[in-house]
């Protein structure tokens, strides 16, 4: 071939274009100069795996198997937070000879631009382009794959989540009404004085130049512990508001987490048939090259593309759920979390009665309103209080004087000191009885709550219950018998269409039957620990029904 030759002034000047393009392309804070990979056609991105209190599972490999294949001639580098397109250029020489570093770059880079050049008429008369290679148009970022069992997250959301933080908070807002519902009122002081003596306030004793008083109310004595009722009624109601949101987030974490199960099982099933359906393709490719037709083999085929159909859904169905319980775990962008094998479900609770009874105890709903009664209870007591009059007790200190601007022939100057006692009057009694009567009709209504709420709380204990029993005996008649059965079924067909003895199209439905049956399996398993997940946010407290 004969090889072009090039001006070296040519040379020099397109040299210093491509650092100058390169300069651009390449630019920002690069953590490593390994991120430009050495091998085009296998591109990887690597989440780092972080381990947070258990197994860590590697994002390495998930990624090598689901980067996307795109032709493109330039290539995605990873840096801290940014994007960067490295030159198509500096990527052909990796493929050749490593990585391009230190003096020899520009030389280098001359040099992959002449056999670029060279080869450019070549490379497109053989349909070929050598930088088109399946590239990952991903950025690197910082993701923590772990997993762990159910209960490692639940805690974990219980520690973090804001709405716990802020149920607290107001729990200790709460908490300090009670001194002030205790306190006395801030007593008074006063200062009377007359600035223009001629008409200041004359006794007997001289002129009064500065009159002092100091004044204190004194409710009725039990009016004041009646408020620091209420106040302490109202602390334990939003104690029980606390309980309420861990429950209602603990039940949200579980019923996320095992949708992530269901999702991840679906997925293994779906890729152990996958391996199947690639058996069973064989298995029409021989017959059909003994004689048999070619509609057996493209129907396998079929099935397998609906395979991949499947577990597209479901894979989007597993980053759905994982979005949905890293959200709950404060970590929306940065967690990826993986539930383990065994979903954690021990036992399933068998009295009603006794759920009812826990559900009296524990249920928050119950508690916040039984509280809520005893504070609408101090409240009508209050109202009852208000009846009694209110105290004031004060001290007067009036300075005098006996200068010659006493009226007085017998001023001596003597300050006066005297004391105040006043009573409020609650004679406006239709007021007083309206409270009465205003606070008993909101301690009636909460009592017909809290009977409403138990109703509520019984009947979806009863509803939870029936479907659990009913998910117990469909997983048993799964396990036991569809399932055993339809894989006993599918042996038979596999050997039976292998002896020419049943056609492709019933060998299919049995397949399909099996993994259905498969799938739901797995579908009933996950419910069942939902339920009993929700179970447990009703009763407001755990009984042992999971691990």
């Amino acid at each position: 071939m004969e090889v072009r030759q090039t001006n070296p002034s040519a040379k020099s000047r397109k040299r210093r274009l491509l650092v100058v393009v390169m300069a651009f392309s390449v630019g920002g804070c690069a953590t490593s100069r390994d991120v430009l990979q050495s091998d085009l056609s296998h591109t990887r991105q690597v989440p780092r795996a972080v381990a947070n209190s258990g197994n860590v599972i590697d994002a390495q490999d998930d990624a090598e198997h689901s980067a996307p294949k795109i032709a493109s001639p330039v290539e995605t580098v990873g840096y801290d937070e940014e994007l960067a397109i490295s030159s198509p250029l500096r990527l052909a020489l990796q493929t050749e000879g490593g990585e391009v570093s230190g003096t020899d770059d520009h030389e280098a880079v001359d040099e992959a631009s002449n056999e670029a050049t060279t080869d450019e008429g070549e490379a497109v008369k053989n349909g070929s382009d050598e930088l088109a290679e399946p590239i990952s148009m991903g950025v690197a970022s910082n993701v923590h794959v772990t997993q762990q069992p159910v209960n490692y997250f639940v805690s974990t959301a219980l520690a973090n989540h804001p709405k716990i933080r802020a149920a607290r908070n107001r729990v200790a807002a709460t908490s300090n009404v009670i001194p002030q519902a205790r306190a006395l009122p801030d007593p008074k002081f006063n200062n009377t004085f007359w600035p223009i003596q001629d008409q200041a306030l004359q006794t007997a004793g001289g002129r009064v130049g500065h009159q002092f008083q100091l004044s204190q109310g004194v409710p009725w004595p039990e009016k004041l512990s009646a408020k620091a009722a209420i106040a302490s009624r109202e602390v334990q109601m939003a104690q029980a508001e606390v309980q309420r949101i861990e429950r209602e987030i603990t039940e949200s974490v579980r019923l996320a987490y095992y949708e992530v199960w269901f999702a991840t099982r679906a997925i293994t099933i779906i890729e152990e048939t996958r391996e199947l359906v690639d058996d069973l393709t064989q298995v029409a490719e021989a017959r059909y090259k003994s004689g048999g037709t070619q509609q057996d083999v493209l129907r396998a085929q079929l099935e397998a593309d609906r395979l991949d159909d499947q577990l597209v859904v479901l894979r989007k169905q597993k980053k759905q759920a994982q979005a949905d319980l890293a959200a709950l775990l404060q970590q929306p962008v940065s967690l990826i979390p993986e539930t383990q094998q065994d979903i954690g479900l021990t036992n399933v609770p068998k009295q009603l009665d006794e759920l009812l009874g826990l559900a009296e105890q524990c249920s928050p709903e119950l508690r916040a309103l039984a509280w809520e009664i005893q504070r609408d209870r101090e409240k009508q007591r209050l109202a009852c209080l208000q009846k009694y009059p209110d105290f004031n007790l004060g001290l007067n200190y009036s300075i005098i004087n006996d200068d010659t601007n006493v009226i007085s022939p017998v001023a001596n100057g003597h300050d006066n000191i005297s004391f105040v006692v006043g009573v409020t009057l609650p004679i406006w009694r239709e007021k007083i009885n309206a409270g009465i009567r205003e606070a008993s009709h909101r301690t009636s209504s909460t009592t017909q709550r809290l009977e409403a709420e138990r109703d509520a709380i019984q009947g979806k204990l009863r509803r939870l219950m029936a479907q659990a029993d009913a998910l117990v005996e469909q997983e048993g008649i799964y396990e036991d018998r569809i399932i055993p059965r339809t894989e006993d079924t599918l042996k038979l067909s596999i050997a039976d269409y292998r002896g020419k003895r049943t056609d492709f199209f019933t060998l299919i439905e049995t397949y399909r039957e099996l993994l259905m049956f498969e799938t739901q399996l797995a579908r009933i398993e996950a419910t069942l620990a939902g339920t009993i997940a929700q179970i447990e946010r009703t009763v407001g407290c755990p009984y042992g029904g999971e691990g």
